[in-house]
């Protein structure tokens, strides 16, 4: 059965953080005849979200209409800064982790995660220029910035920005076996990082 992604994307999210990610999943979801993941766009509210350097993306779903998700991807970007202030997003990622698989952060969205109460406990990295702040933000949270990305089983972090891609990689590996996490990357043209 398809798994639903949903890839979470707002004003001033990163490009590549949630670009890289939809990239795997959906080649992988092509390569495998349309049976391994449904991936979604979703947004905190209706209509277009203006990326950093202007890419303009029109989700599939707001957060009140998704899809549930087997897997929750949050991206980074400067965006995420307001984000933090947003009760409601904070609350949609803390019950959606609590019913998805796994829940990967790229970039900065690690410091939503970590808003959410959801990195206690956790190896978790992001972003080496916001390392500082997401120790704040999650004192209880282990905080190893040299790994490209953490997998803490239904937690994954990844470090800034093209780390998306090796997680989401690693992610399709885990969950379809390393054939597929391969296919997907020689399609990609994409030397995976472990």
């Amino acid at each position: 059965m398809r798994k639903n992604v949903a890839i979470l994307v707002f004003d001033d999210v990163e490009v590549l953080d949630f670009a890289g990610p939809f990239e795997v999943f959906a080649v992988t979801d092509e390569l495998r005849s349309h049976t391994a993941f449904n991936v979604s766009i979703v947004a905190p509210v209706p209509g277009a979200v203006r990326a950093r350097n202007g890419l303009r993306v029109v989700p599939d779903h707001v957060i009140d209409d998704c899809p549930p998700p087997q897997v929750l991807v949050v991206p980074g970007g400067s965006g995420t800064r307001a984000l933090l202030g947003n009760d409601v997003l904070i609350a949609w990622i803390r019950a959606r982790h609590g019913a998805a698989e796994v829940t990967m952060s790229v970039c900065t969205g690690a410091l939503l995660l970590a808003k959410a109460g959801i990195l206690d406990g956790r190896r978790v990295t992001t972003h080496h220029q916001v390392i500082d702040t997401l120790r704040m933000l999650a004192p209880k949270a282990i905080v190893e910035p040299g790994a490209r990305f953490h997998d803490t089983g239904n937690i994954i972090t990844a470090a800034g920005i093209s780390a998306g891609i090796d997680s989401s990689l690693h992610l399709v590996g885990r969950l379809l076996g390393d054939d597929a996490s391969a296919a997907t990357a020689a399609y990609m043209e994409y030397e995976r990082r472990r």
